[in-house]
């Protein structure tokens, strides 16, 4: 019997308890908590690094594409028979100083005057010739 009670001893079995405990509890948390908490980390610091990545690679090219804009000082509206040539409508204004104004005139000119096509044209400093910005 004193065998058996060697084998048995609650010492022994406390000590493989709490053994298997601290263990799969240390499994638990590594597994559970620490790995993915660094995975979830390093992923969130990296899709940061994406975006900031992307955000300045296309502000960079937008940079290298982007052109100062040389606007015209005056637009003109010109208008065009149904044949293709320059005619002139005495009662209608053709001089302005904004691009919005002459667009929105030249609109009611459409409408006003259904048998002619508008040009809207201006002057630019690199240019010989006159540039059209619109056309209906």
């Amino acid at each position: 019997m004193n065998t058996l009670q060697k084998i048995f001893d609650w010492k022994t079995y406390i000590f493989t308890v709490l053994a298997v405990i601290s263990f799969s509890s240390f499994i638990a948390v590594l597994f559970g908590q620490t790995i993915p908490g660094i995975i979830l980390t390093f992923f969130k610091v990296a899709g940061e690094y994406v975006i900031l990545g992307t955000v300045l690679i296309f502000a960079f090219t937008w940079f290298l594409r982007a052109k100062p804009h040389n606007r015209p000082k005056s637009y003109k509206i010109v208008p065009i028979d149904v044949f293709g040539k320059k005619s002139v409508i005495e009662e209608i204004r053709t001089e302005f100083k904004t691009h919005d104004v002459a667009w929105s005139f030249m609109k009611q000119y459409k409408k006003t005057y259904p048998l002619h096509n508008f040009a809207l044209v201006s002057d630019l400093k690199n240019s010989d010739k006159p540039t059209i910005f619109r056309y209906i």
